[in-house]
């Protein structure tokens, strides 16, 4: 079927052929989410670059302006990163269509931290609430036990259903997953346990979500955010990221725990090493408390100092 034209010129603006690619992509199967957030990012781009000239107008030029212009109104490295790579997608399918030829590299974005809850804060986040709290407090509890333990992003998180908890074989199947692939997870014994409880006090039906809110209704993205920050503050916790129980589970699952980079791939979900060897990285300072057991330098001091002795 010939595509449908929303334009008689031949060389249609380039806020025209985005509409043509988003139709496009969510035919393709994309998820809603993907398909905001390039809708997200090409509103930021077109406050930099004239996205009401022809498309086949467009030039290196106009592309190095805009990056320019970016980097002048102050964005991070990580936003001219995000922003690039949502274009560099919708050029290339501007260049299999014929639209174009033009196509922009990835902004390198630099090296960061990330941001992860400290022992202190978990353990006191991790304390159970007291007999008689609200269903929110106690279910936000299992939330963040569940966060530890499988490091899910939150999207993930909302969509569990309660025919995907296992709790006999001590997995948990996700079906909304980033790539959309079907991924299992582990379970320990204490978050079996947790998980035991919280469900003969949820009830529910099969299709129902595992961690929904007071009514017994899908937990929005909004909803679960705010109800983390609440009890978070409630505790005495400044930081409230959600996505921070990700990056606390990835450094302590590689430094404190010993576990290694591919497992740790198959858990959080992703598709190639790329991050998690990005995790890797980042933590590698992390390790200095053990390096004393660790480097090959104080082994043989202790070595030779053994020899000394003798």
């Amino acid at each position: 079927m010939a595509r449908i034209m929303m334009t008689t010129s031949a060389n249609p603006t380039a806020e025209q052929v985005f509409s043509f690619f988003i139709s496009a992509t969510a035919a393709r199967g994309a998820k809603d989410k993907t398909l905001d957030t390039y809708k997200q990012h090409f509103r930021s781009i077109s406050k930099r670059l004239d996205t009401s000239i022809p498309i086949g107008n467009l030039t290196k030029v106009h592309l190095d302006d805009m990056i320019s212009e970016m980097r002048a109104d102050g964005l991070s490295s990580r936003s001219i990163n995000s922003y690039t790579r949502t274009l560099k997608t919708f050029l290339s399918w501007c260049n299999s269509e014929g639209y174009t030829s033009l196509n922009i590299p990835i902004y390198k974005a630099s090296e960061s931290t990330k941001e992860t809850y400290s022992d202190d804060e978990l353990l006191i986040l991790l304390k159970k609430p007291r007999a008689g709290c609200n269903f929110c407090e106690y279910r936000n509890w299992v939330i963040i036990n569940f966060l530890l333990n499988s490091g899910c992003r939150a999207a993930t998180v909302r969509n569990i259903q309660i025919q995907d908890v296992y709790l006999q074989n001590r997995q948990i199947l996700l079906r909304h997953t980033k790539n959309g692939k079907l991924q299992t997870i582990p379970l320990c014994m204490e978050m079996v346990s947790i998980l035991q409880e919280y469900m003969q006090i949820r009830g529910g039906s099969r299709t129902d979500y595992l961690f929904c809110n007071e009514f017994g209704n899908y937990l929005s993205e909004s909803a679960l955010r705010q109800t983390i920050v609440k009890y978070n503050r409630k505790r005495g916790i400044k930081r409230t990221s959600i996505h921070a129980f990700r990056h606390t589970f990835a450094r302590k699952y590689l430094v404190d725990c010993g576990g290694d980079a591919f497992t740790l791939q198959r858990i959080l979900g992703h598709s190639t090493l790329a991050m998690t060897k990005h995790y890797c990285n980042i933590f590698n300072s992390d390790i200095v408390d053990k390096y004393e057991s660790l480097s090959p330098l104080a082994q043989l001091k202790k070595t030779s100092g053994k020899y000394i002795k003798k």
